[in-house]
Order: structure tokens, then sequence, then C-alpha cells
């Protein structure tokens, strides 16, 4: 077991996790279609972008109840303001709305085709005939009799929870009419269409009511408020965001309470669907356990999307044996030592447990949190060993920045990739100096993130260089002596050329592991076998200096 207060080139303290956007018609929607949403799947890093803030809005103020729903979906652009700086927060949503909304929020995947036709009231040029065609074709919102749409119109809020419970394909469990009554004084007010999707997004929590909880006003116009907070519960659902934290006033407001993940911030982080890369980085570095440990600690946790930003190829090269302390030196400049919630928290620097600061600002005016140049997104995920801040963008030590990087994209980092040896090699057999003992040097290039060239000699009286290309596997943890040791086993092929009387030339075939042992040293190890005149097998021991 690691701990996250200690730190040495060959045992490292970890680390930080990081846990870190309508149907109104009974006759069209008495039977809702199978859809539809897919939670994304990780994507290859994209082209670095500038970092994005949380939005805030001149009336949306600090204590305003649906404000966590609105930040929320503002970072995640599924809603905007307006150009004067406001939100219009009790602004009713119309059905062309509603269908931009949904096709911001969701990936849409079509269950049907719209006629080639469209909607007679929808002109190929409407500015949102794109959203209304993906959102019918998935089975979020349907059309009138005649062909018509109707984009113009107020959505009522028993159609839009009807839209989504039906695009997210959910169905209600027990009595629809137990549900209905026991969550709604309102309840007998539900049209006789929407009882089952209504009671399937009651059960689901994906339904928010204010000022009263149990009051659903299933008719009155959806206000733009209202469609925050219906679609960020909706994402909640889907794993996309985290559950608002139970100390949050909004939760009162959402029927059936926020279920909450409870545990240690590993556990939250491995029942999250925003933060695989950072778990994944956990677990493959071997570092879960620091953790899980009593703490306290805050966690400032990047999502998926935050990693995906980072330069090409750099999430790549950071999980390489060779760069496992530079990993490492990343995750903890994540992660402080104490409990710190959002209300603790002000500006100035805090030390991570990296040993460097991070610069926070509070902006009570706004409700906004900034670390470094990221932005927080989700305060106050509470875990039974400290607290996390959602993030939107990694959070890079000073040291290991780049001194230039282009405008308006995120830092990279160095990573170390190449080395050269000094070994020993133990001849198994053969005539050469590969199959006597002798003295060696050996090296590694990297090519790419996943072969490399290694060339090197078997210095004797029949010298014998060795120059194979290798694939290099992902560094794999393994337990050894009751402890985390993290090692990359190689595998290639290539010529020996030997040197004797004769210069000639074979097949070489070659494997090994390398094993680093801080960020200028490692060690290396490998069984050559060359087939020169005869065959000659050696195995070669060696320590290196990276670079």
């Amino acid at each position: 077991m690691r701990s996250l207060s200690s730190w040495s080139f060959t045992s490292s303290a970890l680390v930080a996790l990081g846990m870190m956007a309508t149907v109104t018609s009974p006759i069209i929607m008495s039977a809702p279609v199978s859809a539809q949403v897919n939670a994304p799947t990780p994507a290859p890093a994209p082209t670095p972008a500038p970092a994005v803030t949380t939005p805030s809005f001149a009336d949306v103020p600090a204590d305003y109840w649906a404000l966590p729903f609105i930040q929320g979906l503002a970072a995640r652009n599924v809603i905007a303001g307006f150009p004067d700086g406001s939100f219009r927060p009790n602004q009713p949503v119309t059905r062309a709305e509603l269908a931009a909304m949904f096709q911001k929020a969701f990936t849409l995947n079509p269950v049907r085709q719209l006629p080639p036709e469209g909607f007679r009231d929808v002109p190929s040029d409407y500015w949102a005939a794109s959203a209304i065609k993906a959102a019918y074709e998935a089975g979020f919102l349907a059309g009138y009799p005649n062909n018509l749409f109707q984009p113009n119109q107020t959505v009522s809020k028993a159609d839009a929870i009807t839209a989504v419970a039906s695009g997210l394909n959910l169905s209600p469990s027990g009595s629809v009419e137990q549900t209905l009554s026991t969550n709604y004084v309102d309840a007998a007010q539900i049209p006789s269409y929407a009882t089952n999707q209504v009671a399937a997004a009651t059960q689901a929590n994906i339904v928010v009511n204010y000022p009263d909880v149990k009051t659903l006003n299933p008719q009155g116009g959806l206000t733009r408020a209202e469609a925050a907070a219906l679609l960020y519960q909706a994402l909640v659902r889907l794993g996309q965001v985290q559950p608002l934290p139970g100390n949050v006033a909004a939760v009162s407001y959402i029927v059936g309470g926020n279920p909450q993940t409870t545990g240690d911030i590993v556990s939250i982080a491995e029942s999250s669907g925003s933060f695989t890369t950072l778990t994944s980085l956990l677990k493959t570095a071997g570092l879960a356990d620091a953790l899980r440990q009593p703490g306290p600690y805050t966690v400032f946790a990047p999502t998926d999307q935050a990693f995906a930003a980072l330069p090409p190829d750099v999430l790549q090269q950071l999980q390489q044996p060779e760069n496992r302390e530079t990993l490492i030196k990343i995750l903890r400049y994540h992660v402080v030592s104490g409990d710190l919630p959002a209300n603790k928290l002000t500006s100035g620097e805090v030390k991570t447990l990296e040993d460097e600061s991070v610069n926070v600002k509070v902006d009570t005016a706004n409700n906004q949190i900034a670390v470094n140049n990221a932005s927080v997104i989700q305060p106050d995920v509470k875990a039974t060993n400290g607290v996390v801040h959602v993030i939107n963008q990694v959070l890079i030590p000073p040291e290991l920045a780049q001194e230039q990087k282009p405008e308006g994209q995120q830092a990279g980092v160095r990573v170390k990739k190449n080395y050269i040896a000094v070994a020993g090699n133990i001849g198994l057999g053969g005539n050469t100096a590969l199959g006597s003992g002798n003295f060696a040097v050996t090296s590694k290039f990297g090519i790419t993130n996943n072969f490399s060239i290694r060339p090197g000699a078997v210095i004797g009286d029949d010298t014998v260089f060795l120059v194979p290309i290798t694939f290099d596997f992902a560094f794999r943890p393994t337990d050894i002596g009751g402890s985390d040791a993290v090692i990359a086993p190689y595998v290639g092929a290539g010529v020996a050329i030997g040197t004797g009387d004769d210069t000639d030339i074979g097949l070489l075939l070659t494997g090994g592991v390398d094993y680093p042992l801080s960020s200028q040293f490692m060690i290396t190890g490998s069984v050559n076998a060359s087939f020169v005149d005869d065959t000659d097998v050696g195995l070669m021991l060696g320590i290196g200096y990276r670079f």
C-alpha cells in the first residue's frame, strides 16, 4: 500500500483522482418509441481548445433554486444565455427550443426516419430544423396530425417529462397510480397519455418541482429553469454528470431526492461515468489504495473531457513506464491534504501533495471557483474520506509545463521515452560474445508510443551488434515483494551483426522488461537470441539513464 504523504523515486505517494450537458398529443405518443441515447465512449484526444469557463448570468443569483442545474448544463454547452448576459429562467420553452436542447444534451441515435418532405411548418432553413429532425428520429418528440410539428408552441411540463422518459426508454415499475398519487398532490391533472412516462421519470429521480416538491403543475408551461433541471437529472441518470451533493438546496426539489453515491474517493470515481480516464490511470499506476485511506483529502478532479483536451498523444505517453513518475506528479498536483469544501476555500495559494501550490480564485459575487486556469464545474462531491471538486481542465505542475505552447492551448508535459544503459551479458550458449559473459551497452529510442528501436552491443572477442525494433506494451502493475512494481514488457526482432573474422548478419529475436526507478534511471532486462553462424543466446541486465 502506498501513502499519499510520502514520495520517493521508487515508491510514489499518490495521487490524485479525478473524479473527477415532446410530445403534446396523446394520439401521437400513446406508444413510446424505443430509442436512442448512449453514454458517450472515450474518444481520441481532439485538437486542444481554449479552456471553458462556467458561465454566470445576471438574472440567476447565487441563491437561485435552479443555479446548480443551469450552471451544470451551461458548462456542457447544452444551454446558453442571451446577448444581454441574461438567462431568463422563467421564460417558457417552445418545442423547437426543447428539440435544440435535446440535440445538445444527448447522443441521439435514430430509431425511425422523418419522411423526406419533413414537417409542413418546419422549413428546411428553419433555425431548429436539424434539431427537430434529430429529436423526432430518436423518439424524443413527435408531430401532430396533418404533418405538423408546431415548433413555436410552448411545451407543458408533463409533455417535456414524457419526451425525456420516451427518449431514454424509461418504463415504470409497480403501480403507476400509486407512484403518482404518492408523489404529487395534483396527480389527477396529469394527462392520461403521460401517466406511464411521468411515473417512470419519477422513479428515475428525473422530475424536479419548485417551489413545492409535491406539486407537479403538469399542464403549466415548462420554463427554461425547469428545462435545465429536467435535462440535468436525465444526464445524472445516464451517468454523464455527477448527482448534486446532498447539502445543495436544489436537491430538496428533486422528487424522491438524488440517490447519493457513498464511499471513499475511489469508490465514487468508479461509480461515475464521467471520470473513466482518471480512475483508469489510478488503477494502472497501482495506486488505488492510497485514496481509500481515511485522509481526509480534497481532490480537484478533471473530467474525461478535460483529459481529452490535452495535446495529442500525451495520455499515451504518460502511460509508458518511463514516464510513470511524471504521471504521478501530475496526479498528486490535484490533491490537497485536508477536507476543504467550497465554503472553506479562499482565494490564494493552496499547497498540494506534490509540494507545489495551485492558485485558487473564489468569486463570491458570481458563485465561481477557479483553480489555476480550470473552473470548478461541480463543487462539493462528498466522500467518506474527503471532498471532490470537479474541474474542466487538467492541472499541470509548473515544473512539467512546456515553456511555450500555442495560444489558447492547454499546457503539455515533458515525458521521457528514451534511455541509454550499461549492462552485463550472461551467455546461455553460442560462439559469439552474446553467448558468453561480457560487458554490454543497450539503449531505447521511442519511434511511436508503442514501437521503439533498441540498438546495443555485446563487447568481447567476437563483438555482436544488436539492432532490434520492439513492440512496447503499456506498463503493468505487478505485485513484487508485497508492493506494487510497474514493469513494461516488450518483444521484437531485428538484425544481429557479428564482427569476427568476417562480418556476418543474422536474425535477432528479443524480449524483455523495463522497470523505471525514477525520472532519471531505470532497470532493463532482456533475453536475446541471434542466428548468425550458429544460435547464440544471452541474458542482458542493465541500468539506464533516461532522457
